[in-house]
């Protein structure tokens, strides 16, 4: 719940898996899919559009990589995530790519920009990977850092920025990279093995293809 971005955390996760959920059951194209639904909706467009195509959708991937994407508007922002995933024969899998584009408006220093969304980023791949806080008897299990598991450096992946030009007034970058990235991950565990991302982290136990 209460993450970096709070609300739009779980929302976006829970909208952008069902749209891939429903590309799935119905045969299109996750990205054709959106930009069918976005009519209405020219930034999300756009950050989609230009995410997807830089990230290469649609063309062909070396054996045992998948992508998945999503799109979140969060703080005044449009946030378009591509994420690539390589599984592994025990069943586990690294993301290895993600593209992201933002529209912030103007971007008055770009270099922040990418930094706040390469930081979100990782903040919500350390949750959507690792980090889990359970419950036993009604108390916390995890005490400090040997047992509550992060994000290693080695399990970042290559993180590509765009910013759309806009000349519209600046809105936020500290919060609107996490959104998309959760789900866009679960889109490409979706796409290799046909299971749905109903919990985090994603262990193999929870994605694994029957």
């Amino acid at each position: 719940l209460w993450w970096r971005s709070v609300g739009s955390t779980h929302t976006a996760h829970s909208t952008e898996h069902m749209l891939d959920i429903v590309a799935r059951e119905t045969g299109r194209d996750p990205l054709e899919m959106r930009l069918a639904m976005l009519g209405k909706y020219p930034r999300h467009a756009a950050a989609l559009k230009l995410a997807a195509e830089a990230a290469g959708w649609g063309k062909p991937l070396p054996a045992g990589r998948f992508m998945g994407l999503a799109v979140h508007e969060s703080f005044k922002s449009f946030v378009a995530q591509v994420a690539e995933i390589e599984t592994k024969p025990d069943g586990g899998f690294k993301v290895v790519r993600v593209v992201c584009a933002v529209d912030c408006g103007l971007a008055v220093n770009p270099d922040v920009v990418k930094a706040q969304i390469e930081g979100g980023i990782g903040f919500g791949l350390g949750a959507a990977l690792k980090s889990a806080i359970t419950l036993k008897k009604g108390a916390v299990e995890q005490a400090n850092f040997d047992t509550y598991d992060v994000l290693r450096m080695s399990e970042m992946p290559r993180v590509e920025v765009l910013i759309v030009p806009s000349d519209q007034p600046p809105t936020g970058v500290g919060e609107p990279g996490v959104p998309p990235i959760t789900p866009a991950v679960a889109n490409a565990l979706l796409a290799a093995s046909g299971v749905r991302t109903v919990a985090l982290p994603m262990t193999r136990q929870t994605y694994r293809k029957a």
